[in-house]
């Protein structure tokens, strides 16, 4: 019984705010601001949603956030896939170094490298630009572990038997490698979109002019203000943002499950 009342209370936690999110979204101002609050609006109406479409130069942020999660999600599948395959499969010296390397990668807050990170965009003249904010994350030390894990677990004779044929490790790679990444390459693109799209931090420091403003950007900057924060706007915006991440999530779902099982199972 505790195992289900554990789960459900997980459940209250997770689902809670976004349904507060939603519920608060097509309130009043003077609702959103009553206390004690309510969750269910006493007053149903979709200004906010009007605001966030006439107020804000939506299509631009959209096709922005569009551009650079397409681009982050394509040029990680081909790195990590390729620079993972490289660690399975190759022999190479310092190979083991260079994993640790990676591993140790993942475990540096985000935080610790903004300012060299923003210093080199700087010197590279990649500020306020589409470089800037697709170069630092076009391929991530995650999508490289994910994808190194589930490739060695492809049997080495598939890769010999092409070899013998007279493949490079290119053709080895593209025509029997690749076909069988299917799950791990869905999952890390989800993971990837979902990263990028959301991402707040980095697109707030490299983007010093509101048309390089990607949607979470431009949501929250121009929902707070110098001496107020537009409540209703913001949580519009939000819903706004999270619809396309929950759709892609919803159709793909299973790629993601099918790609952690089954790499979890590997090497």
């Amino acid at each position: 019984m505790w195992v289900y009342a554990v789960l459900l209370i997980g459940l209250v936690l997770l689902v809670g705010p976004f349904l507060w999110m939603v519920a608060s979204s097509v309130k009043t101002s003077a609702e959103l601001h009553h206390v004690p609050p309510t969750w269910i609006p006493q007053t149903f109406t979709l200004d906010n949603y009007t605001t966030i479409f006439t107020k804000l130069n939506f299509p631009q942020y959209f096709v922005n956030s569009v551009i650079v999660a397409t681009i982050v999600v394509a040029s990680n599948l081909l790195f990590c896939s390729m620079i993972g395959y490289a660690l399975a499969k190759l022999r190479f010296r310092g190979k083991s170094a260079v994993f640790l390397i990676v591993l140790a990668t993942i475990m540096v807050p985000q935080t610790v490298y903004l300012v060299p990170l923003f210093v080199l965009m700087s010197n590279l003249g990649f500020v306020n630009s589409y470089a800037g904010l697709i170069l630092p994350f076009a391929a991530q030390a995650f999508g490289v572990f994910l994808m190194r894990q589930f490739i060695q677990g492809i049997p080495d004779e598939l890769l010999e038997a092409a070899r013998m044929d007279g493949a490079g490790e290119f053709t080895v790679f593209r025509r029997v490698v690749l076909p069988l990444l299917g799950a791990p390459l869905a999952t890390l693109g989800i993971l990837t979109f979902l990263g990028s799209w959301n991402n707040f931090l980095w697109p707030l420091i490299i983007a010093t002019s509101d048309s390089m403003y990607t949607l979470p950007v431009a949501v929250a900057t121009f929902s707070i203000g110098q001496n107020a924060i537009d409540y209703g706007m913001l949580m519009a915006g939000s819903v706004v943002l999270i619809a396309p991440v929950l759709l892609v999530f919803l159709l793909l779902q299973r790629f993601v499950q099918q790609g952690i099982a089954t790499t979890g199972l590997k090497g």
